[in-house]
């Protein structure tokens, strides 16, 4: 099994998230591009997260501090005062990008969509994948370029419930936050490229040919880390 150690700490296989700040970090990243969140943006309150995470309120403060310190957050005091998403969140995400633990990351998230699929092709239910496939299509149809990470993240996070159900979900959208942080955004024409293959992924499914399906899975196109200076 693939050990992505680093700063984001080890996983030795899918199963609930690793509670901490890194939660935090990763979901308040997968909210902003998801557009559930956007720069300028309110946050809920630390209690409110917390319960949404299953975290300590604690552990909730502590990270959103650190976001603050990071300068990805910006706390603000008085009646109208609270954690807002820092104005100047895209540009202070590019200079905490890692490449090459990004593509760790994302390895290790083909890794999970590669047995999802082994384990659900030919058990998928009538209708099981008509959410996917609007996806595939709203991709398809989409003019605004920036929509087009928010619709691919959905797809991913979609995938992992339907085949894996709420836990796989949850944990999807763990490495999928993480990723927002390590790595820029997708440019529009990978996307288009990544959606052929989602496209493809989906008719394998609905025809329970394991093999092609997971091949759809190792032809998207993933992460590469860049080589350092010659």
């Amino acid at each position: 099994m693939v050990n992505t150690g680093g700063k984001f700490g080890p996983y030795s296989g899918p199963g609930p998230v690793r509670p901490g700040a890194e939660l935090v970090r990763s979901r308040i990243a997968l909210r902003v591009r998801l557009k559930s969140e956007a720069p300028g943006d309110r946050l809920p309150d630390a209690g409110v997260l917390a319960e949404e995470l299953g975290i300590g309120e604690i552990t909730v403060r502590r990270a959103l501090e650190g976001m603050c310190q990071d300068g990805l957050l910006d706390r603000r005091r008085g009646r109208s005062g609270g954690t807002f998403v820092a104005l100047e969140w895209d540009s202070v995400a590019a200079v905490l990008h890692d490449p090459a633990e990004g593509a760790a990351l994302d390895a290790f998230h083909l890794l999970l969509e590669c047995g999802l699929v082994s384990h659900a092709a030919g058990d998928i239910p009538d209708g099981g994948l008509d959410g996917l496939r609007a996806l595939v299509e709203e991709m398809d149809r989409a003019d605004a370029p920036d929509r087009l990470p928010e619709l691919e993240a959905r797809f991913h996070l979609e995938l992992a419930q339907t085949l894996g159900g709420p836990g796989i979900r949850e944990f999807a959208a763990d490495l999928l936050g993480r990723q927002c942080l390590l790595l820029p955004a997708p440019e529009p024409e990978v996307v288009r490229a990544r959606n052929r293959h989602h496209a493809d992924l989906l008719k394998e499914l609905a025809r329970g040919d394991m093999a092609l399906a997971v091949a759809a899975v190792k032809a998207h196109p993933h992460a590469v880390p860049r080589s350092g200076p010659a």
